[in-house]
């Protein structure tokens, strides 16, 4: 029996954990769910999302549909040569006439290099990915390719990217093309491009290309002076969305419009693929959204 005041005291405490309990009781039994997150839609044909540290898949549609990739091909082209045996980053390469007629022949997307011009591979690398151009993948492909001809070395390094994607167990890739102007035969799938990008994104060189928005090349001329090459990165996310570390934009007739994408978020980066969106605002909005949906599933 609980008498006096320290009864009372111990009366009042009991009441106040029971009081307590029935509070947090109906607090559990009245706390909304948790929301679940909702599947984005897109307007892109196909698109892929990935955990790039898990590899865990977060989003597909008709990701392993074949489609024209567009200049997401030079993810490749530069895979390909970063994985070059002894490579050397500052070695010279001599821009030809060939890479400014293949320009001009097929109104391509240009690195505007000068012919003459002694740029090194890493200074392709960056006219590669950040204007995405052609004529950098096409020196590229000329210097580490094999044979005695240009022809024979491009068609050396083609078999180089094929072999890579092979190499990565993609079954749904063919490359016909360092740059993406193929032939009817340069092909990806949002989930195979975003396999190799994931594996790119190894490669520091890489990395650091990708991520930059801007870039001022000094290079030497053909006369022994220098000159100055500025490229801007064509891809929309870098400075506009938190956290977004690359990777590369494509387009063309028949690739509609293309992204592949990453970012980094609290220590977890996200990457993936949108192909045949419909337009240029479009694919940034499709990458944006499923950038979104991956960082809140």
């Amino acid at each position: 029996m609980i008498t006096g005041i320290k009864g009372t005291r111990v009366r009042r405490a009991v009441a106040a954990v029971i009081t307590t309990g029935a509070v947090l009781t109906t607090g559990a039994l009245t706390a909304a769910p948790a929301q679940a997150v909702t599947k984005p839609s897109i307007t892109a044909k196909g698109g892929f999302v990935m955990n790039n540290g898990s590899g865990k898949t977060l989003f597909t549609k008709a990701a392993d549909t074949r489609l024209s990739t567009g200049s997401t091909t030079k993810i490749m082209t530069a895979k390909v040569v970063l994985a070059q045996p002894h490579l050397n980053l500052d070695t010279k390469v001599t821009i030809q006439k060939a890479y400014s007629d293949y320009i001009v022949a097929n109104n391509a997307s240009s690195a505007h290099l000068i012919v003459g011009d002694k740029v090194t591979v890493r200074q392709l690398l960056y006219g590669l990915m950040l204007p995405s151009g052609c004529d950098a993948a096409y020196a590229l492909a000329d210097k580490f390719g094999t044979g005695s001809t240009r022809a024979a070395r491009v068609k050396s390094f083609l078999g180089k990217m094929n072999s890579s994607a092979k190499s990565l167990g993609l079954k749904n890739t063919h490359f016909d093309s360092f740059d993406g102007i193929g032939k009817g035969s340069n092909y990806s799938t949002a989930r195979d491009l975003t396999k190799i990008a994931s594996s790119a994104m190894k490669n520091s060189t890489f990395r650091a290309v990708v991520k930059t928005r801007s870039t001022k090349q000094k290079v030497t001329t053909k006369s022994g002076g220098y000159r100055y090459y500025t490229w801007t990165n064509t891809n929309p996310l870098l400075g506009t969305y938190s956290g977004a570390i690359g990777v590369k934009t494509g387009s063309g007739p028949q690739a509609k419009y293309c992204l592949v994408f990453a970012a980094t978020r609290n220590g977890k980066t996200v990457i993936g693929t949108v192909l045949a969106s419909s337009s240029v605002a479009n694919r940034t909005a499709d990458a944006k959204k499923l950038l979104n949906y991956g960082f809140a599933v």
